[in-house]
């Protein structure tokens, strides 16, 4: 039931499912197709499709592809429609790209850092504060991918480069205009996950953020396993999958669980953390405070260790990748730890897939004998007897910027989001055939994804 009691509750409603719809899909199916999708009446597609164009929400393009009879037309983001600013912050260096709605992605900036608070986020948040003032009343809001447990308020902790409650949306603040600043909530970063048809909810979170809000604007900072979760069962391989583990491999490993397509948070909002489990009988000491975590014998740390190269700080990314492609030793190492962690999860959750992102899946190309050898074994035999799939993220390294996306558009498609943005836009003009495409719109990024 989706609570509508009067006409204009159910409009509003069918204008929101209708853009997630659109969303979702990518942009990719036609107005009859989404029309069928959502039961809903031809008539009433056409008055909401017409709605939201002229709130400047949708454009309509003709199908490449079209049987004969009328031409077919696809619904997608209109050329000066909302924008959600999307940012993976990794230990040496964060990217930034501008999505719009269906998920297209315009690379806005790649810079490295120096590995401090002030560093990173500082630079960070004034190329945010640029592109808001470039792309004004467009932009809804900003989610921030970390690569480190992300507590309610925005708080992160990212062992390998000493930071402990970092306040990351004051640190963004203090580069981004005042009106995004004006007051703080803890809140869950995808309230609308649970849901593809209601408008907002307060069902359980996908991973817990600090949101900090001011009109239409919206600041989410998440953690990036979880993020690159999200993305990989909105729009990857975990997509219809009822219990799935998402592994992030980078300078060290994450993991979390995912259930009907949302990671499981924890309490705090810190629970995509498999990375830091007891899982291989390692008992080294671990920079985040345990020791014997997994994740010490896992990703480019692990690397550089085992050829006695310097590691740790966010040092040494490219030192890293020359001994994923040369050292076979290294390599194998990595992947037997990797496969008897992987073997210990599934033992515990049973999943469906295993979806590996960043460079697990280059791991288990180059070494997935070793990586299965040392995962069958240990096994119970129930798995044993039908081990799950271990696949490689649909996504690549885009899997965080996406999921940060995710975040930002989750916030926004709501009757309240929708409201607000029509709102504030009294004056956007009716959309029309001559409009500039969106291939040509305001964005001017790097380059589209």
């Amino acid at each position: 039931m989706n609570g509508a009691t009067t006409s204009g509750e159910l409009r509003a409603h069918n204008r929101v499912r209708l853009l997630r719809a659109v969303h979702d899909c990518g942009a990719t199916r036609t107005r009859s197709q989404l029309t069928r999708d959502l039961h809903l009446a031809r008539g009433t597609a056409s008055v909401l499709v017409a709605g939201l164009a002229e709130d400047g929400l949708l454009h309509e393009e003709p199908a490449r592809e079209h049987v004969r009879g009328r031409p077919t037309q696809v619904p997608g983001p209109h050329p000066y429609g909302p924008i959600a600013l999307a940012a993976d912050v990794r230990e040496d260096a964060w990217e930034l790209a501008a999505c719009e709605l269906g998920g297209r992605v315009t690379v806005l900036g790649v810079r490295p850092h120096d590995g401090t608070p002030e560093g990173a986020l500082g630079s960070l948040g004034e190329a945010i504060a640029t592109h808001r003032r470039r792309l004004g009343h467009r932009v809804i809001g900003a989610g921030v991918a970390l690569a480190g447990p992300v507590r309610h308020g925005g708080l992160v902790d990212i062992a390998h480069l000493g930071w402990r409650s970092v306040d990351v949306p004051a640190l963004l603040a203090s580069q981004t205009p005042a009106r995004t600043t004006a007051r703080t909530t803890a809140r869950t970063t995808a309230r609308t996950t649970a849901r593809t048809t209601t408008a907002r909810t307060t069902t359980s979170t996908t991973t817990a953020a600090g949101t900090t809000a001011a009109g239409s604007a919206t600041l989410v900072v998440g953690n990036d396993t979880a993020f690159a979760a999200l993305a990989e069962a909105r729009r990857g391989r975990l997509q219809g999958v009822k219990v799935g583990l998402h592994l992030h491999v980078d300078f060290d490993l994450g993991g979390v669980l995912v259930v009907d397509g949302r990671p499981v948070a924890g309490a705090s909002g810190t629970g995509a953390e498999f990375g830091h489990m007891p899982l291989t009988g390692d008992d080294r000491p671990c920079p985040c405070g345990a020791r014997g975590c997994w994740s010490m014998g896992v990703g480019a740390n692990a690397l550089l260790r085992h050829v006695g190269l310097a590691y740790g700080g966010g040092r040494g990314r490219e030192q890293a990748e020359h001994v994923l492609a040369t050292s076979q030793e290294a390599v194998e190492a990595n992947a037997r730890v990797l496969g008897r962690g992987i073997a210990a999860l599934v033992n515990a959750h049973d999943p469906e897939v295993v979806i590996l992102s960043g460079h697990g899946p280059e791991l288990r190309e180059r070494a997935g004998q070793a990586l299965m050898e040392a995962c069958e074994p240990v096994l119970m035999a129930i798995r044993r007897d039908h081990p799950p799939r271990i696949e490689g993220s649909a996504l690549g390294w885009r899997g965080s910027l996406l999921g940060a996306m995710e975040s930002v558009f989750d916030d926004f498609l709501t009757t309240e989001g929708l409201e607000l943005w029509r709102k504030s836009h009294p004056d956007q003009g009716r959309d029309t055939p001559d409009r500039q495409s969106v291939t040509h719109s305001t964005l001017a990024g790097e380059k589209p994804l």
